[in-house]
Order: structure tokens, then sequence, then C-alpha cells
């Protein structure tokens, strides 16, 4: 399986909601789909067998074995026809995934899951594979709009350049339109030089996806509530990892942390990485 999506899952309901969307991303990728649960336990040393004198189908190794079986049987029940692999690694799940990363096209987790802290937004595992992952990453959270647009944010950084070819080529892959929100902080330079800097932005990329209906704005407010907003008529909000104005040596700016915990439609995270983020490839 070369370069497919990745998905990670716990058994959790958020765990399964993200194998319903990584199924549909393989979908428009022509790729296939590998699901993996963590198994920290054989590092724990604690055993993994069911209990003496419990049921055969007890025990921690069982527990994990059936949480990749019904990912799987989920998938498999949405695309009978995608090559679909599942894998039980050994390993801590941060650990797992960022490096099963380097393989993959698109990691896709869920917001919230299982554990001591499950009730928590999924600042650990959702931030750290932003930050850290070699592919892009999306995060499944919020209500997206079925009919709505591609909504990604224009900073003009480079970082934020590998953010929007992404997304045109995701819009193109959902057959939707795209938004390109530019947010100008109040204080920021004159507004014809915003303007500019939007335009040069978008040049390059309507050449490459005529298809793709885009629709650019250019607002004065501030980046992270504007975002979240815009967010709620969107079924996808895409965003760079670090845009400009950032701390160097900063893997994860503060804007793409808020989305990640407050946007109300699913949220792919881009990042400058080795290999060049993969995205749907045109329609048409």
């Amino acid at each position: 399986m070369s370069d497919p999506v990745l998905v990670g899952v716990d058994g959790s309901e958020a765990g399964l909601a993200a194998v319903d969307v990584a199924v549909r991303e393989a979908r428009l990728r022509g790729r296939g789909l590998r699901i993996v649960h963590a198994f920290i336990w054989p590092l724990m040393h604690v055993p993994l067998g069911p209990a003496q004198g419990g049921p055969a189908e007890g025990g921690l190794r069982h527990q994990a074995e059936k949480v990749l079986e019904d990912a799987r049987a989920r998938a498999r029940a949405l695309d009978p026809r995608l090559e679909i692999g599942a894998e039980l690694v050994t390993g801590e799940p941060l650990t797992v995934l960022a490096h099963l990363s380097r393989d993959s096209c698109l990691v896709v987790v869920g917001s919230r899951g299982l554990g001591r802290f499950g009730a928590l937004l999924i600042g650990s595992v959702a931030v750290h594979l932003a930050a850290h992952a070699a592919c892009p990453v999306l995060i499944v959270r919020g209500r997206p709009e079925p009919d709505g647009p591609v909504l990604v944010a224009v900073d003009g950084s480079g970082v934020g350049a590998e953010a929007l070819g992404f997304a045109f080529a995701e819009a193109s892959a959902r057959r939707v339109p795209l938004t390109a929100l530019h947010v100008a902080h109040p204080s920021a330079s004159l507004p014809g030089q915003e303007e500019r800097a939007l335009a040069e932005a978008l040049a390059g990329h309507r050449d490459t996806y005529p298809d793709v209906e885009l629709r650019s704005e250019l607002i004065e407010a501030h980046a992270r509530p504007a975002l979240i907003e815009a967010s709620r008529a969107a079924q996808l909000l895409v965003v760079g990892a670090r845009g400009r104005g950032g701390f160097a040596g900063m893997l994860l700016g503060s804007t793409s942390q808020a989305m990640i915990q407050h946007a109300h439609c699913p949220v792919v995270v881009v990042r400058h990485a080795e290999q060049p983020a993969q995205a749907p490839t045109p329609a048409g």
C-alpha cells in the first residue's frame, strides 16, 4: 500500500467517526486506508491475556484486536472496494502515528478519545501530530456543513502557500467552492498592500485549478475569532502550521492550535515537511 491515508483508532466513537472521514479521504485520493491502534500495554509489562478463570475473549490484547476489527468492519461497510489494512502497533499513540506519517499522504484523528482525560479536547494527540507529522493532519471535529465550501486561511507565508495549494486540490476533488480568507489585523499595513498580497497568493493556483470556484475575502479583524466564525459555514478548514509572524522555531502557531480546539468543522493542518503535502488530484 503506497502512501495511504492513515487513521488512528482507540475504540471511542470519535475514533470510529475518524474512520468514516478517512474512508472518504482515501477514496478522493485514490489511495488505500491504513487503520492503526497503538498498543501501549506491552511496554508497561502487564498481563495481556485473559484473567485466570475468566472468559477466553477477555484480556487487553483481545480488546485491542476488537478495536481494530470494529474499525475495519466499519470502513469495509462504507467502501467494500477500498484497500484496507489494519495494524496493532506496540507503542505510545503520539509516537506511533508521527512515525507512520512518514509513509502516509494524510493522517486522520478524532477530536476526542478514550483514557483518563477522555472528555478533554484533543490537545495532546492533534496538536502533537500537527506539529510533528510528516504529512498533513486532519482533525475530525465540529459539524461540517455538507454543502459548504473548503475554507483556507491565507497570510502570505511560505507555509500558508502550501496550505493554499492543498485547499485548492481538496476543493477540486470535492467539487465545491473554495473560500480564501485573508484576515488583516486592524493595525496592519495599508489595505491596498493586503489586497495585493492576497491576489499574489492566489494567482498561480487559479491556473492549476480552473475548475474551482474561488471566493476571496479580505477582512480586518483578529484572525482566530474570524476563522472560527467563518468555519461555521464550511465543510473543511485548511490552515498552515505556523503562519506569518510566528516565532522562529515554533512548530505550531497559536492560530492553528485555536482552530484545532475551537473550529466548527474538521481542520487540516499543513506544515512544511520534507515531503510535499499530498492532496487529491484535480477533478475532471
